[in-house]
This record gives structure tokens, C-alpha cells and sequence, in this order.
């Protein structure tokens, strides 16, 4: 099936930024993992998967729509220092993933792609919810201090 041009653009720079969170939650895993957060690295490993998951359907969507996926584009991983420092950068990816996601659904909306459209509704509601983790996790490091919430324990609510 011949897709649209726009719309393959679209999904194309989706799975770039999609590209570029596997890599960066996987590297944040491996540092808090050698810092001994190993519960806090196993949450933002399993984070990659999941943006591996995604970015392999927006492969195979645009593999269908007779496109060529774009695996060779990628932005700039931001790379904390200390566990706040990581989480603060993987929101701020996110929130980068999230405003094209939003940009994306319109245009495909708009060229009637809504196969593609829903495939990025579906990948825009986990992103809002790994959002929220992550800003829930901020609070929680301003609230009651870095050495307690590292203490506490990830608490899992994606």
C-alpha cells in the first residue's frame, strides 16, 4: 500500500526520536546500575525495551506504507551525571518526543492516515505516562531529598 509522503515524514521523525530515547534510557540504565541503582537501572532498562517495541512498529508501519525507515538520523542523547540530572534529561526527552508525537497525529489526521494516526495516539499515551513517572520522581527527589529517594526504592506506577 502506497502511503502518503507527509505521513512517512511524520513517522520517520517519530521513530528518530524513538532512536535516540533507546539509547539514552539504555546508557542511564548501565551508569545507575554501576552507581548500584540497580533497581533504579532496571526501570529505565525496561523503559528501552519499550521504545525499542515501539520503534519497531513504527518500522514495520512504514515498511507497509511502501517507505523507507529512517534509522540513520539521530538527535543528541542528553546524558545526566547524577540520578537527578538523568531523570531530568529523559524528561526532557520525552517531552521533545511528545510535542512531535502531538505535530505528527495532526498531520496524519489531516492526510487521513489514521492507521499511522492511531499507532501514535497509542505510543503518545505511554509517553504521557512515562512523563508523569518521571516528573513524579523529581517531586519526590525536591520533597524529601536525594539520599531518601534513592534509599526508597523505584516505585512503579507505568
Amino acid at each position: 500500500m502506497k502511503g502518503d509522503r507527509i505521513a512517512i515524514q511524520q513517522l520517520n521523525k517519530n521513530l528518530g526520536l524513538l532512536l535516540v530515547t533507546i539509547n539514552q534510557y539504555f546508557l542511564h540504565a548501565r551508569i545507575l546500575k554501576n552507581w548500584g541503582l540497580e533497581e533504579l537501572g532496571e526501570h529505565f532498562y525496561k523503559s528501552s525495551i519499550v521504545e525499542m517495541k515501539q520503534a519497531d512498529a513504527i518500522i514495520e508501519r512504514v515498511l507497509f506504507l511502501e517507505g523507507l525507515p529512517n534509522l540513520q538520523e539521530l538527535g543528541k542523547l542528553l546524558i545526566g551525571e547524577t540520578p537527578e540530572e538523568i531523570i531530568k534529561c529523559d524528561l526532557a526527552k520525552e517531552e521533545e518526543k511528545h510535542q512531535a508525537l502531538i505535530h505528527a497525529i495532526a498531520i496524519c489526521e489531516q492526510q487521513e492516515d489514521y492507521v499511522s494516526r492511531q499507532l501514535l495516539e497509542q505510543q503518545k499515551d505511554v509517553n504521557e505516562e512515562r512523563m508523569d513517572w518521571l516528573q513524579n520522581q523529581l517531586d519526590l527527589i525536591a520533597s524529601m531529598g536525594l539520599p531518601n529517594y534513592l534509599q526508597m526504592g523505584v516505585l512503579e506506577t507505568e
